[in-house]
């Protein structure tokens, strides 16, 4: 994701997140795509498998150790955002839909996504003991 295109960085640079709140939600897009939890866009350059028998390149490696703690600290953020503020978290900060978007998806009213984001920033700020 491009940060000068992240609804994220564009809420901060008007005033709308505070520098605790940007941070809290980097981290949580930072182990989401750590975790490479998102849909592929481009095709997979893994060694295609081999006849038994055949000498072959070694099997594609298990996902990493770093993936797996990335994919816990996530599902952790994530629980502990809770139903409602997870909805809103996933949208903008993971998947980089802007405000309006995520709200019509959403059927929430128009300017509700903003509070709502704002609140599940500030909870995940505090998971993350930010000052």
């Amino acid at each position: 994701m491009n940060l000068a295109e992240s609804p994220l960085q564009w809420l901060r640079a008007r005033g709308h997140v505070d520098a605790r709140q940007f941070e809290a939600g980097e981290r949580l897009r930072g182990d989401y795509e750590m975790a490479a939890i998102g849909p592929r866009v481009t095709m997979r350059w893994d060694p295609a498998p081999r006849a038994p028998g055949r000498r072959s390149a070694p099997e594609p490696m298990d996902p990493t150790l770093a993936q797996i703690a990335a994919k816990r600290r996530f599902d952790a953020a994530i629980g502990i955002a809770g139903r409602g503020l997870a909805d809103i978290l996933w949208r903008v900060v993971c998947a980089g839909e802007g405000l309006s978007d995520a709200e019509r998806a959403l059927g929430w009213p128009s300017r509700a996504g903003k509070l709502v984001l704002c609140l599940a920033l500030d909870r995940l700020a505090d998971h993350y003991g930010l000052p």
